[in-house]
């Protein structure tokens, strides 16, 4: 039997749950809005995707998951769920961060990609990315900006994709105009069988995390106090 990999991305409100196959590919996925319920919702979720397949959790070779940025809160949910299900199983875990995911949605097209997700605030998290002979790869750090620093850092025509709701898809064309080009709405939700794709890649050629030192990857640490649900 071929390795198979479960991944969990709990990023933000958009939640996403896979299992994959190193032959056959996706075996099953389930992605919604979850309205920060990822505490009630994600192990339900994870559970009924295994039963539809007939697989048991001693039947996982790994658990790739979504490091950040992204909720602090939902963040936490998806790597604790991970980890527990890793130690229980002696599994290894592949720790993907969020807008690698995003980006490598549309990695077969020619133009440099923007991966979004909004942070609140007028804040965005963003990185770009490049195609190279090799494939693709990051030429930013991950990055929380405003819109008009991420326009002015967007010099060529641009693929923006990701969390783009209809105030940030103005806000954009009006910064960039013609440089840039905004994927559909229906593309907003990340699906976890690119993050199943990438970690069953890592893991191939890198092998797992681990377990114990895998953090999530925050732009900024919420203040004592504040309420922050957006991606940081």
């Amino acid at each position: 039997m071929s390795p198979t990999i479960l991944a969990i991305d709990t990023a933000t409100e958009f939640a996403s749950v896979a299992l994959y196959d190193a032959q056959q590919g996706t075996l099953a996925e389930s992605s919604w809005h979850t309205s920060m319920n990822h505490t009630v919702e994600l192990m339900p979720t994870v559970v009924r995707l295994m039963d539809n397949q007939r697989l048991s959790p001693q039947q996982l070779d790994a658990v790739a998951v979504a490091l950040g940025p992204g909720s602090f809160t939902g963040l936490r949910i998806g790597l604790s769920v991970a980890k527990g299900l890793c130690v229980y199983l002696g599994t290894p875990i592949i720790g993907i961060p969020t807008l690698d995911i995003v980006a490598y949605a549309h990695y077969e097209q020619q133009l440099p990609i923007c991966a979004i997700l909004q942070a609140g605030r007028g804040r965005i998290c963003a990185a770009l990315y490049h195609k190279v002979e090799t494939g693709w790869q990051r030429t930013t750090d991950y990055q929380l900006v405003t819109v008009e620093e991420l326009s002015n850092r967007a010099e060529d025509r641009t693929l923006f994709c990701g969390e783009i709701d209809e105030p940030l898809r103005r806000a954009l064309t009006a910064q960039l105009r013609d440089r840039a080009a905004i994927t559909p709405r229906a593309s907003c939700l990340r699906r976890a069988a690119y993050l199943a794709e990438l970690g069953w890649e890592q893991f191939r050629t890198r092998g797992g995390d681990e377990v114990a030192s895998l953090e999530p990857l925050y732009l900024h640490y919420p203040k004592i106090g504040e309420q922050d649900h957006g991606p940081s």
